[in-house]
């Protein structure tokens, strides 16, 4: 079983530092046009099936690459990216200003902090990552010996390395996750393995690497 985790293409809130969580931000320009280079980029590529976030900005990307191809997309919430509750709207610098102590514990990594209640209800990152990784393996042992494209968003995938190379959720995150960028991975005895990271060849210019 193989799955090609995938984050959507770039929204305006991403190029300007404003976080979106839940909040149903749709593409730019921009992200529209990644969303179509990634689509020709697996268009020769092997799929079985297509899921989404129900978020518009994943929907999006990957009803490109669905289209291109002919066949259905389904939609699973459960890929859908963090909750942030109040931060949900604001640039980080506004984040920092309105909730200080609360921006504090998120950016020491407290993954049980609770998050101020804004527009919805705030997620730990503790149980966002167990909401996350059991959409991905509850596909992926679903459709056991089929490969799987899953569009999401950058916090998902952050949970999907972090389960495939065993990092604890308290460290920091030192990796970069690109908009419409290829992430592949397979299941071996019930767990993730990554085969390959940051697949970004299909796109020109380089892509904004940004939270969710």
């Amino acid at each position: 079983m193989k799955i090609i985790l995938i984050r959507h293409g770039e929204t305006a809130w991403n190029a300007e530092r404003r976080l979106q969580g839940h909040l149903d931000i749709p593409l730019n320009a921009e992200g529209e046009r990644q969303a179509r280079l990634l689509a020709g980029a697996l268009a020769a590529e092997p799929i079985d099936l297509i899921v989404s976030s129900d978020l518009q900005r994943a929907r999006q990307t990957a009803q490109a690459v669905a289209t291109l191809r002919g066949m259905p997309l389904q939609i699973e919430p459960g890929l859908r990216e963090r909750c942030y509750g109040g931060f949900e709207g604001l640039l980080y610098s506004e984040i920092e200003q309105r909730f200080p102590a609360e921006f504090a514990a998120w950016q020491a990594r407290d993954v049980d902090a609770i998050l101020p209640t804004g527009k919805n209800c705030g997620e730990s990152f503790r149980q966002f990552y167990a909401r996350a990784t059991t959409a991905i393996l509850g596909l992926a042992q679903a459709h056991a010996g089929q490969t799987i494209a899953m569009v999401a968003h950058g916090g998902v995938l952050e949970c999907a390395y972090r389960m495939a190379l065993d990092l604890p959720l308290e460290t920091p995150r030192d990796f970069k996750v690109f908009n419409a960028s290829i992430n592949r991975f397979h299941l071996e005895e019930g767990r993730l393995v990554l085969d390959s990271w940051g697949e970004v060849a299909h796109l020109q210019p380089a892509v904004l690497d940004e939270l969710n």
